[in-house]
């Protein structure tokens, strides 16, 4: 499908093959739901979809770390460790949703830096020995032509 401005193609659910939602210039207006409706009646059951896919929600509860007993329990804690409870407007279910926290963020992000330093490091020493290396194979050509006179 070709891009057209303000448009998004479908990102796709790489264990199913189908497109989790259609993004439009009007907003989140094609969901799942209704492609799945459409045109794969036989493979997506809406009923086992997260109604925040297909409707719009309400964060009830603010993205908070998973207990242990979550991170047992309810599979969206697997991916990021956190998760936020949210409320979808049409069919009033409660649901739980995984999300990114801004303390998790930060906390990558500085990982992140750390590891660039250190490969930095490394390569600055690397950089240094090779440095010394060639000096001295220079130093040793300069001295060589020097006895040969």
């Amino acid at each position: 499908v070709p891009h057209s401005p303000g448009r998004r193609a479908a990102q796709f659910d790489p264990q199913h093959h189908i497109p989790t939602k259609m993004l439009c210039p009007f907003g989140d207006k094609r969901f799942l739901s209704d492609l799945g409706r459409h045109f794969f009646p036989l493979l997506v059951s809406t009923s086992t979809l997260p109604c925040w896919l297909g409707e719009e929600f309400v964060v009830a509860e603010e993205c908070t770390p998973c207990s242990s007993f979550q991170a047992k329990t309810i599979p969206e804690c697997g991916s990021t460790g956190y998760v936020e409870k949210i409320t979808c407007s049409s069919s009033k279910r409660n649901e739980f949703k995984s999300c990114r926290s801004a303390l998790m963020e930060q906390h990558l992000f500085w990982k992140f830096e750390g590891a660039v330093v250190g490969v930095a490091l490394v390569f600055a020493c690397l950089v240094i020995i090779r440095q010394r290396q060639l000096d001295r194979k220079a130093l040793e050509k300069v001295r060589k032509q020097i006895e040969s006179i």
